[in-house]
């Protein structure tokens, strides 16, 4: 009998989650929060898939096949009583297979996708690194509290720049899906080029 493999309970979204990035969520379904009491109780985490094809509320949605692992960082009840979640994004995969539950959540065989490995910015994308410096700076994220050598990673870099470059969710996703740092780091100087 074949191995199942891990699995992970997903929530599509009309967005792409990038490793590293924040995202707010409001969560009011009853099988979203299902999901989150059963991750609570086991301390698994779940996936963030852009929807293909569907809504994000309703019938379950069709998800991409590749997402990124959500990991809850706080979570507290807005003013109508909504949980309102804020999740940073941790590992990539791919879905093998899916499946719905009874009560409408979409669950993923999944294979985990390899870390990126730590490499330098290549000449022709040091441009990149000093823009995310630049945008750092005028969004006041606390640019001083981030460790120089930072600008200089290739992934770091790329996944900083897919979170906070205004792309569409098909550039963004492309992004997710590729495994070369490098060749994402090209794909966003060509995405910064046609500005």
């Amino acid at each position: 009998m074949d191995d199942p493999g891990p699995s992970l309970g997903l929530f599509p979204l009309h967005t792409v989650l990038v490793p590293g990035a924040a995202l707010g969520l409001r969560v009011f379904e009853p099988r979203y929060l299902d999901l989150l009491r059963d991750c609570g109780r086991s301390g698994d985490t779940f996936g963030v898939c852009l929807i293909l094809e569907g809504a994000e509320a309703g019938a379950p949605a069709t998800p991409a096949a590749y997402g990124t692992e959500a990991l809850v960082e706080d979570f507290d009840r807005d003013p109508d009583g909504v949980l309102a979640l804020r999740v940073r994004g941790a590992r990539r995969f791919h879905v093998r297979r899916t499946r719905v539950r009874d009560n409408g959540l979409v669950v993923a065989g999944i294979d985990w996708l390899d870390d990126d490995p730590e490499e330098p910015l290549q000449p022709q994308h040091a441009l990149l690194g000093e823009l995310l410096q630049r945008i750092l700076e005028q969004v006041g994220t606390g640019i001083a509290a981030i460790p120089k050598p930072r600008f200089d990673d290739a992934a770091w870099v790329g996944w900083r720049l897919a979170e906070l470059l205004p792309l569409s969710d098909a550039q963004r996703q492309g992004l997710l899906q590729e495994a070369d740092p490098h060749l994402r780091l090209q794909q966003l100087l060509e995405f910064v080029s046609q500005e």
